[in-house]
């Protein structure tokens, strides 16, 4: 690896991460990115209508996430973010009023669930076996088709599938929710210390990551949108930019493809990869609640609104496998989430502020088993050329983690050395 060219296509998590693995293995890194900034569907920016600087999505990283601690401790991020020292996720269900926190201990036997405040509200004990109603589904079963009606699946399951999976139950499936929940609450609170940025997603994960690769040596370019590739004796042997020139690719160099699913196709016309996709809308509202935590997080049952950030200067609030509202104009939206946003955080008949709405109609690939069977590994038929992505077989859901392992993967793909 030490002093190969490698040309990375696309600065989001995944080309980040893998540049960054790259670089500090001695690689000649050039980065090319076609927008002007980098961070991709995970980055922050200054919204001119709000005032304020936001992130173009909420995403929630925990201590067990592996690959994404290796990634902030690579780049020497650490410092950036706000570390719980315990595992707990508040709900609020607003059909009843009740609110409770969701508190695993950090030992890997799940004790806590014996314990009525530290479960679901509601639940029992019992309840919680039905994770191995999960662990043993086959590859084509869903959710919903593995999990009965109970307390434990509106209010755990349900949630947990649509936040991480951005898919349904009806339709998720239930071999990945299981990778991801043995992944985190099976290994016990430990893993679920959620840490969250102190200022924005581009300042603890992107920014940081840039200046270790200008540090090393990397080339990094904006504005550059790869139009074509040319294959020549079953390896790539240019990058054609359009108006930015073509780069010529030698034979001892190698190419990672770091775009989206639809990108990655465009280009390889052969290649098999997810074509169904799930949308997320965001709801920006520039208010800082004098009676929440600043820095924290919300579960919300029963509404529109499914998981309220309390950020500086703004609440945001997500919600996934948004569909059914990706139609709805922003208005009718930004009235109805804001509702529900008054109510989880008991702010009373405070009036609207100003708003923002951001839909993302194909901000993820749908976490079906039949997709799951198109997502492809880091290799492909060009002996130069690799994948990477959160689409691509990662064994996890479309997440910063996704992102980060699939970087990882492919840069031990090209480097030929063990991933750590």
């Amino acid at each position: 690896m030490q002093g190969r060219r490698v040309h990375v296509i696309g600065a989001g998590l995944a080309g980040l991460a893998a540049a960054v693995r790259l670089a500090k293995q001695g690689a000649h890194v050039r980065l090319y990115e076609a927008a002007q900034n980098a961070g991709g569907r995970c980055r922050s920016y200054i919204d001119a209508e709000l005032g304020c600087r936001v992130d173009n999505g909420n995403h929630l990283v925990v201590s067990g996430n592996d690959a994404a601690m290796a990634y902030v401790a690579e780049i020497g991020a650490a410092a950036t973010f706000i570390a719980r020292d315990l595992a707990e996720f508040p709900f609020v269900d607003l059909r009843t009023g009740e609110r409770w926190s969701v508190r695993p201990t950090d030992h890997r036997l799940p004790w806590w669930t014996l314990l009525a405040d530290r479960r679901v509200a509601g639940s029992h004990a019992w309840n919680y076996l039905q994770a191995l109603k999960l662990r043993g589904a086959g590859l084509d079963e869903t959710v919903r088709a593995v999990l009965p009606d109970s307390v434990l699946y509106d209010r755990l399951w349900r949630p947990l599938t649509v936040a991480a999976l951005n898919t349904q139950p009806e339709e998720a499936s239930a071999r990945l929710l299981w990778y991801l929940f043995a992944e985190t609450f099976g290994r016990g609170g430990a893993a679920l210390h959620a840490l969250l940025p102190r200022e924005g997603l581009s300042e603890s994960l992107v920014d940081p990551a840039l200046a270790l690769l200008a540090a090393r040596g990397a080339q990094v370019s904006f504005g550059h949108r790869l139009r074509s590739l040319a294959v020549t004796a079953g390896a790539v042997a240019s990058l054609d930019f359009g108006a930015k020139g073509q780069v010529d690719v030698a034979a001892d160099e190698a190419v990672l493809l770091a775009v989206n699913a639809p990108v990655a196709v465009d280009l390889l016309p052969d290649l098999v990869a997810p074509t169904e996709f799930r949308g997320i809308v965001n709801a920006h509202y520039r208010i800082e609640p004098a009676n929440a935590a600043p820095n924290s997080f919300l579960g919300v049952i029963g509404g529109t609104a499914e998981w309220v950030f309390v950020k500086p200067g703004h609440v945001s609030v997500t919600i996934s496998a948004a569909e059914h509202l990706i139609d709805r104009a922003a208005e009718d939206l930004a009235q109805t989430i804001w509702r529900d946003a008054q109510r989880a955080l008991d702010l009373g008949a405070t009036p609207i502020p100003q708003w923002r709405i951001v839909k993302e109609k194909r901000a993820t690939f749908a976490a079906t088993p039949a997709q799951l069977r198109r997502r492809p590994g880091p290799v492909t038929q060009h002996h130069n050329m690799f994948l990477a992505g959160d689409w691509t077989d990662t064994g996890w859901p479309s997440t910063i983690e996704g992102a980060i392992r699939s970087g990882f993967t492919a840069a031990q793909a090209i480097g030929g050395q063990r991933q750590h």
